[in-house]
């Protein structure tokens, strides 16, 4: 056995920024494996330049930020935030390259052959395609741009975070020849990709608005001389930075901070390749960049737009065939009063294979319900037009006392966040716009309701966010439950968020920043105790990320002692495989499919008595020392069998599983005797199936009895 002073070595542990990139580099992996229909691959590697774009944001943002103020604490890989730059430089440029190679040379050419043309430059246009671009940039593009030149009256122009402009090296007709620098950025409230009429029959034909742009842009200067244009984006340093303390209206800070975005340091410039040197050093030396912040594209600048791509009508062929959406809820017959169905048992809601509808309509109903007392929620990240949000409104409107906590730091949903902050401050809702030096990440619902017996609490608990449109495309754990030992910790919960004071001791729940971490670092001794003793010791986790030393430490230590421990963690994980003393007692699969995998479950064998947990917390100290967060148990058997059923399948998966090999690297299963299991589909499957069979039952007015919990 290992002893315990090797794990404070750097050479255990990986760093957290490069483990991301290799993330990415799964992603990317599907939109390159051909086992793939080529819309998903679209799909796949739109989401790539996504997930880059706001890695750029705020974690390259926060290294800058660091080295910028002479911070020099390595990480828990030993690396300084000067090194981690240095080292994230060439992966990142080598990420894109990797991007552009798989566009230009895999996806470009397969959408050819299947009838989609993407025109890439405007010379490229027949007679009839130019024309008919040239009128629609008349009637439709024209009038929307702003030209913006520069000259000793007019300084450079504030160039927008994210957006896409066109720089061009323009000279006066009538003048000395001197070049000058002009700009127009290219409006996001067109879209970005234009259908023009194809000659040839089956074939749809598109090209890109800047492309549009660029070939009348002539027009926009008509005093001048086009020398060169060519397309290029900024990314900015997004990250905001709140003085809590000192801020004497949070939500008016916020609103501060977030215009603040647009004009942020400059920390990333992407051109196309080929781009004028002179244009080029103009643009360098106004935005402040550095020669290696330079992305030079062979191809079109963000390609985000491959999502919207992935709408065009007439290639559902190319496409996987689509899930037949959430299932209704087993549970939830038609009809249903949720109260009568959560009293009789504890019931578990598996997004998106099963709807969402249940958690809106317990909203629903507790705001129509007259016995309901209270409602009291906490709000991370909604959709654009959610139907809790109404339905906490109407609450409020019909006389319940309804308290909700918005978190106003939710990363790049702050604006979203104050929004429904003042509409629920105005429908008459208690508002409370997180805690200082905390995010509130926690996923709880508290109804009050008074009946025959008594006050009962019903409680709603989550892995996943209260929003319905990701509810759609992300995999989470939902719980109801009317345990009045939850129901207890729930109303304890709430008066810790409004009004600070905390419990002596929870029953059911464990807490982020003050008590989570110290129970997850129990359970997992608590396994490594047992496996000392002789009794075995198993743990299962799933969960988004692993990046906190002392829970890698004790996983270390556990599986040194014997303790069998399989993870499954979708995107950064600083843990090592493979190591001395260990071998394989620890295994790391990252699943990476149409669905993104959200949830958190947690499993320990316990000599026999097995316990698990759902959480809205991944093992990252963000996460438990700096957030509030919630882990509770799942304590009835049938719903301990169904986590154990998710858990099994996602550890058979052969098709979209990823493997961390000993050198760090992440590889696909070896299908070889395992055959091809696709978990995400069987998921799928299995829910139509349940759905079917409960409709049957229904027809043929036959009922499941019930169980009873405490």
């Amino acid at each position: 056995m290992m002893s315990k002073s090797r794990y404070d070595d750097p050479g255990f542990y990986s760093n957290r920024e490069l483990s991301w990139i290799l993330f990415d580099k799964r992603v990317l992996s599907e939109a390159r494996d051909k086992n793939n229909p080529l819309f998903e691959r679209l799909k796949f590697l739109s989401i790539t330049a996504s997930n880059l774009d706001e890695f750029f944001m705020v974690r390259v943002a926060t290294l800058k930020d660091m080295v910028n103020a002479d911070y020099t604490k390595p990480d828990i890989a030993g690396m300084t935030p000067a090194e981690q730059l240095a080292a994230l430089n060439q992966v990142t440029h080598e990420l894109v390259a990797q991007q552009y190679s798989t566009y230009n040379r895999a996806i470009i050419p397969q959408l050819a052959a299947n009838g989609l043309r993407v025109i890439r430059r405007h010379e490229d246009l027949t007679k009839e395609e130019a024309a008919f671009v040239d009128q629609y940039y008349e009637g439709n593009v024209y009038p929307v741009l702003t030209p913006m030149a520069v000259d000793s009256s007019r300084p450079f122009p504030l160039i927008r975070n994210k957006t896409l402009n066109i720089g061009a090296l323009v000279k006066k007709k009538e003048g000395d020849g001197s070049l000058e620098f002009a700009t127009v950025q290219v409006p996001g409230v067109l879209s970005r990709i234009v259908q023009i009429p194809s000659a040839k029959d089956g074939e749809t034909a598109i090209i890109l608005l800047e492309e549009i742009i660029e070939r009348n842009i002539h027009k926009l200067f008509l005093n001048y001389d086009i020398v060169c244009a060519y397309p290029f984006r900024i990314m900015r340093n997004a990250d905001l930075t709140i003085e809590e303390d000192e801020a004497e209206d949070l939500l008016q800070e916020i609103e501060r901070q977030l215009k603040k975005r647009q004009w942020g340091q400059a920390i990333r410039l992407e051109v196309e390749e080929g781009i004028d040197v002179r244009l080029l050093e103009i643009i360098e030396k106004e935005l402040h960049v550095a020669n290696e912040d330079i992305y030079r594209i062979d191809g079109p600048l963000d390609l985000t737009f491959l999502m919207k791509m992935y709408g065009l009508p007439g290639f559902d062929h190319l496409k996987e065939k689509a899930y037949a959406g959430p299932q209704p809820v087993t549970d939830f017959p038609a009809e249903y009063d949720i109260f009568e169905r959560i009293r009789e048992k504890d019931i578990m809601l598996f997004h998106p294979y099963e709807s969402f509808d249940p958690v809106v309509e317990f909203i629903r109903q507790a705001a129509r319900d007259a016995d309901v007392l209270a409602i009291k929620q906490t709000l991370y990240r909604v959709s654009g037009n959610s139907p809790i949000i109404a339905a906490l409104a109407q609450a409020a409107e019909n006389g319940k006392q309804v308290s909700v906590l918005v978190e106003l730091k939710a990363r790049f949903d702050e604006e979203n966040n104050i929004v429904w902050a003042k509409k629920l401050e105005k429908a008459g809702c208690h508002v409370i716009y997180g805690l200082v030096g905390l995010k509130t990440h926690s996923k709880i619902t508290l109804v009050v309701r008074r009946e025959e017996d008594g006050i009962r609490r019903y409680v709603h608990l989550g892995t996943g966010n209260y929003n319905d449109a990701t509810a759609k495309l992300y995999t989470d754990i939902g719980l109801f439950t009317c345990s009045p030992s939850i129901g207890e910790d729930a109303t304890a919960v709430f008066n810790m968020l409004s009004g600070y004071s905390e419990p002596l001791g929870w029953n059911k729940l464990s807490l982020a920043p003050l008590w989570l971490k110290d129970r997850f670092l129990f359970l997992i001794g608590r396994e490594k105790e047992n496996a000392l003793a002789g009794r075995g010791g198993h743990i299962i986790a799933k969960m988004n990320s692993l990046c906190d030393k002392d829970v890698i430490e004790a996983l270390y230590e556990a599986a040194a002692a014997g303790v069998k421990i399989e993870l499954i963690v979708r995107g950064i994980c600083c843990l090592k495989t493979g190591l001395p003393g260990i071998g394989d007692r620890i295994s790391v699969r990252s699943i990476v499919g149409n669905f993104l995998e959200h949830s958190r479950i947690f499993y320990f064998e316990n000599n026999g008595k097995a316990e698990y947990y759902c959480a809205s917390a991944d093992w990252m100290p963000r996460n438990l020392e700096r957030r509030v967060e919630i882990m509770f148990p799942v304590d009835q058997p049938q719903l301990q069998k169904r986590l154990m059923t998710i858990l099994d399948m996602q550890l058979k998966d052969t098709v979209k599983a990823h493997i961390l090999t000993k050198n760090g690297t992440y590889e696909k299963v070896d299908k070889r005797g395992k055959g091809s299991f696709n978990s995400q589909l069987e998921f799928c499957r299995m829910a139509v199936e349940n759905a079917k069979m409960q409709k049957q039952l229904v027809n043929n007015r036959v009922f499941i009895p019930e169980t009873h919990h405490e």
